[in-house]
């Protein structure tokens, strides 16, 4: 008689992935990628770590990897996209293309770069004393997820030349894509330094803030920049799970809460700090430091290839000349609550936390009927 067959269901391929490379996880809302502990990683010979936020979906994660002085990463090609940020150190990327060609460009703290679809790549430590820290989101668990095949993963030679971009991509330069206020966009492969790169006014989201989003490597993943002026904050808005939003200058707080919330969840943050809305939760930004705080939002799928639906109503909105669903009122049929509409709680919390800081707050005009 035949021995009855084990039932298999339930199966996650990119966390069983994840336990066999024998990395460590950090989990939580609101993590400081700083005090993630980092082990060696043998796929990429240097320390690494996964970081899983709570609420960030099915779609994307987060890598980091710890590169020692004077170190480097072994050489990787891969079928997942991925977009990466510096958060401390220096060094290069080298990459090498299917027909011979080679790219190479080199990066400071603050760095933001994408690299090509399953072009092969290695990261470079210049410091001889001190480590670079690179974080990386990425679009592994959806490929995973879907194949369940790590060697078509890691070992097709399928080229994707059309994602290599133009040379000048990988010196610092790109191409500016006027669309509409916070749909701009900034096409590159590279960009050496976020907290400088100019930004475009972006009135629907409020109080003189400004963005730019980004086209990185002709790939699906997301990424974008907004900035909040010294005393001011967003307005709150909510959009599909994935994004992963980081602080890149400034110090202040976010509060994150759904529908039928009595009380918000806060994180406050600084630099290195990610944190990631759930689905449809409705999230607000504040700054509560003396200069303006940037924050960087990475995900799957963007304004080029926007992948889902309600990425496409989120980011671009439904029909022709509509504005995405986060900039759009509710009381138009959007995801985003006006000043004068939201709960009275948030400014008088913004004025406490502004006041703590000897921050002059620039919000009183918006609520003159609340405080």
């Amino acid at each position: 008689m035949n021995e009855p067959i084990a039932a298999r269901y339930g199966v996650d391929p990119y966390l069983d992935w994840v336990a066999r490379e024998g990395l460590p996880v950090a989990e939580d809302y609101g993590i400081d990628l700083f005090k993630v502990e980092t082990k060696t990683w043998p796929r990429y010979g240097v320390k690494g770590a996964a970081v899983h936020l709570k609420g960030r979906g099915d779609f994307c994660n987060m890598f980091l990897m710890d590169i020692p002085p004077a170190g480097s990463t072994a050489p990787q090609r891969h079928l997942y996209e991925d977009v990466y940020y510096v958060l401390e150190g220096s060094g290069s990327t080298q990459l090498e293309f299917a027909d011979g060609a080679k790219r190479s460009f080199e990066w400071g703290p603050k760095s933001l770069f994408a690299i090509p679809l399953n072009a092969k790549h290695r990261h470079f430590n210049s410091s001889g004393r001190e480590r670079a820290l690179l974080v990386t989101t990425t679009d592994l668990p959806l490929v995973l997820n879907i194949f369940h095949n790590e060697k078509f993963v890691f070992d097709t030679d399928v080229a994707f030349m059309e994602r290599a971009g133009k040379d000048n991509y990988y010196s610092g330069e790109g191409d500016l894509i006027t669309v509409r206020p916070g749909n701009h966009m900034w096409e590159t492969n590279f960009v050496p330094d976020l907290a400088g790169i100019p930004l475009k006014t972006w009135g629907d989201r409020g109080a003189g803030g400004t963005n730019i989003m980004f086209v990185l490597a002709d790939g699906t993943m997301h990424a974008h920049i907004s900035e909040m002026p010294v005393g001011t904050y967003k307005k709150g808005h909510r959009h599909g799970a994935g994004f992963h939003v980081m602080c890149v200058t400034g110090t202040g707080y976010s509060l994150l809460w759904f529908d039928k919330d009595k009380d918000f969840l806060r994180i406050d943050w600084g630099h290195g700090v990610v944190f990631p809305p759930a689905d449809q939760q409705f999230h607000q930004h504040f700054n509560t430091s003396r200069e303006p705080a940037r924050y960087l939002a990475t995900g799957v799928g963007g304004l080029r290839y926007p992948l889902t639906t309600q990425n496409r109503r989120s980011l671009l909105g439904l029909k022709p000349g509509e504005k995405g669903a986060v900039s759009t009122s509710i009381k138009e049929g959007g995801d985003q609550y006006e000043y004068e509409d939201q709960d009275p709680r948030i400014q008088k919390i913004w004025v406490e936390a502004t006041s703590k800081n000897g921050v002059e707050q620039k919000m009183d005009k918006f609520f003159a009927k609340q405080v």
